[in-house]
Formats: C-alpha cells, structure tokens, sequence
C-alpha cells in the first residue's frame, strides 16, 4: 500500500541521520550515556559490552542498519522492534527531564521526551503491522489445529492407541497455542 512505502522511510529517516550523527560525533551522547552505563553495568551479562562509547557506536549501527531496513520495506516489524529498543535507552539517557531545575530546560526536555515516546508508539505500529497479511499468532494456531486435525484422523484408524495419539496430538495442540500466545503477548509488551 502506497501509505506504508511513504511512513516507512519517514518514521525511518530520523534513526538513520541520528545515527550517522552519532558516529561522526559520538563524544555528546558518550557523556549523556556514561552515567546510566555505569549505573546498569553491575546487571549486564557478561557478553553485554559496557564502555560508554562502544554501547553509543552500537547504538548508532541499530539505528542506521534498522532504519535503512525500514525505509527500504526489508524486515519492517524486525527492523521497527530494533528500533523500538534503541528509543528507549537513548530515550531516558538524552532527555531526563525530571532532573532538570530550570523551568525552561526541563520544558525542553519533557518536550523531546514526549517526542520520542510519540516515535516508540508509531514503531510500535509498524512492529505489529502484518500488511492485511494473517498474523503469526494467527497462523501458529492454525497450523496446531491442523497438527491436531491429522493427528486425529490417524487415531481414528488404529484401536487401542488411537486415545492415547489423540490424547497426545491435544496436548501438542495446546503447547503450541500456548507458546505462541505466550510469544505474542512478549512481543505486545
């Protein structure tokens, strides 16, 4: 649809140039970062790197890679949760209005906040998109009623096992459907 080939690369753009921005001069957002870095480093996992200006480069690589996936069509719902999760940590870093005592800051503060949180909904719209297409929760259950539909006809041809596989083609049917709600109510969160 013409709609998503024009938002796309709209709710991209800003990701791509803040990135390549970042890149060229890291050093600001270094110093906005290093507090919040050093404070959560005691929790990251050990794989998780946690010197400021590497966090700040890998931040910027999501969001020129994610951004440009978006703005291109490629991964859309990917590449708008990749971006989703870089908004949020640059979010609270870059704009921590609440320790603002200047009225006039902290108004400035509050206002890129609130913009950012603004561009989180609409990746969030765009991670959640499925383009008229069935969704993957959809479809999971939809494959695990027709696991349990052939499982069941099997069993109406055998005897003695045939409660035993229908009973089991069930509980298989249920796991799925679990696990794929499970699945979906993480992505929605």
């Amino acid at each position: 649809m013409i709609i998503r080939r024009l938002a796309r690369p709209m709710l991209a753009a800003i990701f791509i140039k803040g990135g390549v921005d970042t890149l060229l001069n890291p050093e600001p957002r270094v110093q906005k970062a290093s507090p919040l870095i050093e404070k959560a480093a005691p929790s990251l996992p050990d794989q998780v790197p946690s010197e400021p200006g590497q966090l700040v480069r890998i931040d910027a690589g999501v969001k020129i890679a994610a951004g440009s996936l978006l703005a291109i069509n490629k991964f859309p719902r990917v590449a708008s949760l990749a971006l989703a999760a870089s908004v949020i940590p640059t979010t609270v870093a870059g704009h921590p209005f609440w320790e603002k005592s200047d009225p006039v800051e902290k108004t400035g503060e509050q206002q890129q906040f609130l913009k950012n949180v603004a561009i989180l909904g609409g990746l969030i719209l765009a991670a959640v998109d499925t383009e008229g297409k069935p969704s993957l929760g959809w479809r999971g259950r939809r494959a695990a009623r027709k696991l349990a539909e052939r499982t069941s006809d099997l069993t109406d041809r055998s005897e003695g096992a045939g409660d035993k596989l229908r009973a089991a083609g069930d509980q298989v049917r249920r796991n799925v459907v679990d696990g794929v709600d499970v699945a979906i109510g993480a992505l929605a969160s």
